[in-house]
């Protein structure tokens, strides 16, 4: 079955460019401040969309993530309200992928079944799952490729080749490759060893390969975007996003539309990546 990942990543595969990939938490700083810098993404120039799920012990995200979980949590997020947001953006917009990452945690307390049900329904398209390993496989993966959802595994610099392909084994939609050692946000990746690690994984599979973890300027994310088949920034739109709030945690007048603009810097720094490249 062909997915809205697998068509997004064909089309840019066959325009010559990369895809850029946001990350935003669902439910920050509230459910609609939230829900209309996701419905602004793709115009600002989001060709795939991660979306967070709320959690109150998110080990592998840095203080930005961290902290944008908290408030998502404060102001009422949950993981049905999550699905709530992806089903009112679908009203909208049916063709941008989402994919929901996060932790199992909240999955495996709404059920595994109930929560695959419910985020088929509401237009989720794949899952990223940051403390489930392949050995593990039969929790969530197995059941989720069932359901039609693909499952984007991480891969990382302590991946070695003889770790690659069970991390690959399931893996669908794109591999996700964390340019650094560390919590999200923490420090820059460096592009010349992202495209080794880009060449070493495309070795194992014929998945697209995106690139995230401490993007935080359009220069780096072009840099990122000659190599990988995507970029990924979420930590620097996170930050933004704090960036915009009141003294209330509120979201100030017009700072979902400068939080987008940062969004179409980002997305100008990707797209003409490979023009660049080929000038």
């Amino acid at each position: 079955m062909t997915t809205r990942l697998d068509r997004r990543f064909a089309k840019l595969k066959a325009e010559g460019r990369a895809a850029f990939v946001t990350f935003i938490t669902a439910g920050d700083p509230d459910f609609d401040a939230s829900f209309d810098i996701l419905r602004g993404l793709p115009a600002a120039g989001a060709d795939v969309i991660e979306l967070g799920m709320p959690f109150t012990d998110p080990m592998a995200d840095g203080p930005a993530i961290q902290a944008s979980s908290q408030r998502a949590l404060k102001a009422g997020a949950t993981l049905k309200r999550t699905l709530d947001l992806v089903r009112r953006f679908r009203e909208g917009d049916g063709e941008t992928p989402i994919v929901l990452m996060g932790y199992y945690n909240p999955i495996y307390h709404m059920g595994v079944s109930k929560f695959l049900a419910a985020a088929g329904e509401a237009g989720v398209d794949g899952l990223i799952v940051v403390d489930l390993p392949p050995e593990e496989d039969d929790e969530l993966c197995e059941p989720a490729l069932k359901a039609g959802l693909n499952f984007i595994r991480l891969a990382t610099p302590t991946t070695d080749d003889k770790r690659l392909p069970k991390v690959l084994e399931n893996t669908s939609g794109f591999v996700y490759y964390v340019s650094i050692n560390g919590i999200t946000g923490s420090a820059a990746p460096e592009a010349q060893g992202v495209a080794r690690a880009v060449e070493r994984i495309k070795r194992h599979t014929s998945l697209p390969v995106a690139v995230g973890f401490g993007i935080r300027t359009p220069e780096q994310a072009a840099q990122i975007a000659r190599d990988a088949d995507g970029a990924v920034v979420g930590s620097a739109i996170v930050s933004a996003i704090a960036g915009e709030l009141d003294g209330h945690g509120k979201m100030k007048s017009g700072g979902d539309a400068r939080v987008l603009a940062f969004v179409s810097e980002l997305a100008r720094g990707v797209h003409g990546a490979r023009a660049k490249a080929a000038e």
